[in-house]
């Protein structure tokens, strides 16, 4: 029985961290946002980019609310601390999505009363926020938070809060670390060079494909400093082990040794890396290739997976604590009963299909890519 918890712990650390995987690359909907004027050089061209993403957003939420969920369901006391705790910096997030959502449908809505400026703006909010916010929480998970957990509370009627944050930022203290400013802003130009690369996969249009592969060496450059910088640091730093009691203790060279004991681990971080560079430099150099999208989006996902996992396996904290070091939480103190992880195993059996079922959907909308003509004649959405 033991080591079938044991099991479904790591097997749905491995189902949540596959779903954040697939958030990061799916958020190439808000980089190619950021770039609407930027490659937009006139309206029809502009109408031809919004319709690009418009066509995909859903996805990027759909994703984003799944993965909330199934955190939820697994990890509940790491919902409960960092949902409940950090709240100001998740209401920040789900509030730039809520303004992306409502600028798709009413942008272009006769009467409308912000103008379609305004709409397009809220797009661009949306677009540097949500990959900026998104990847420092991410990087909470290395660099901790400030948040403490008592699970004798439970007992307490008059106050059964188990967790509770440290300070009253509650999320936005998360800004004081340079290092999740550092992978926010990773995160925010990979979302860039993402949409950027969908757009050449996308937009059948001569001076919007010219003006991306310009754009695609402005954006990788800073993306290349910023994650080496961060990925190197990481691997250099202390990290939060745990020891065979469950006490966390400090590690040095911590995440560094998990991917050396765990080498498959290793593997998919470097074919991750490597398949998202070959993606950007082939798209840069050949000015026919048009397929960068998959190897860079695949690429992206193998990488964060990789370093996902690095973080919640091999006994490590995957959200440790800043204001009290046992207080860190690990997939083994913070997940779901035995029961509750067994039955959704059974129901996660629906996920190939659901996959499945993207995949059609995205075949049939990219089907033909998006040109002048089609807008012109009226043919969009957005």
């Amino acid at each position: 029985m033991e080591q079938t918890y044991i099991f479904l712990q790591h097997y749905w650390w491995f189902v949540v961290s596959l779903l954040a995987s697939l958030l990061v690359f799916l958020l190439f909907v808000q980089g190619g946002n950021t770039l609407i004027y930027r490659l937009g050089a006139t309206e029809i061209e502009r109408v031809m980019l919004i319709n690009s993403t418009g066509r995909k957003w859903e996805f990027t939420f759909t994703t984003l609310v799944t993965f909330g969920g199934a955190f939820f369901a697994s990890f509940p006391l790491f919902y409960s601390t960092s949902f409940g705790g950090a709240y100001w910096l998740w209401m920040l997030i789900l509030f730039t999505f809520v303004l992306q959502a409502v600028s798709y449908e009413f942008q272009s809505k006769l009467g409308n009363l912000l103008g379609q400026r305004t709409y397009r703006i809220f797009l661009m909010v949306n677009g540097v926020a949500g990959p900026l916010l998104l990847g420092m929480a991410v990087a909470t998970f290395f660099n901790g938070a400030n948040f403490t957990v008592s699970k004798g509370n439970i007992t307490d009627i008059a106050s059964p809060v188990i967790s509770s944050w440290a300070n009253g930022w509650h999320g936005l203290d998360a800004f004081a670390d340079v290092w999740n400013i550092v992978l926010g802003l990773a995160v925010f130009f990979l979302a860039r060079i993402l949409g950027t690369l969908y757009f050449l996969n996308n937009i059948d249009d001569n001076d919007i494909t010219r003006r991306c592969r310009r754009q695609l060496l402005t954006d990788t450059v800073p993306f290349l400093l910023l994650f080496v910088a961060f990925l190197v640091r990481t691997m250099l730093k202390e990290g939060y082990a745990v020891a065979e009691d469950g006490t966390i203790f400090m590690e040095r060279y911590k995440y560094f040794t998990n991917l050396i004991e765990m080498p498959w681990i290793l593997v998919l971080l470097l074919l991750g890396v490597a398949a998202v560079l070959y993606g950007i430099v082939r798209s840069m150099i050949s000015s026919s290739y048009r397929k960068g999208i998959w190897f860079s989006g695949i690429g992206t996902v193998l990488t964060v997976l990789a370093l996902l996992l690095d973080v919640g396996y091999n006994g490590t904290a995957f959200y440790p604590s800043n204001a009290d070091l046992q207080s860190s939480l690990t997939i083994s103190n913070s997940c779901s009963s035995p029961f509750t992880l067994k039955v959704m195993a059974y129901v996660s059996i629906l996920v190939p299909f659901v996959l499945a079922y993207i995949f059609y959907a995205w075949r049939a909308i990219d089907r033909k890519p998006i040109t002048r003509g089609e807008m012109e004649s009226g043919g969009h959405t957005y």
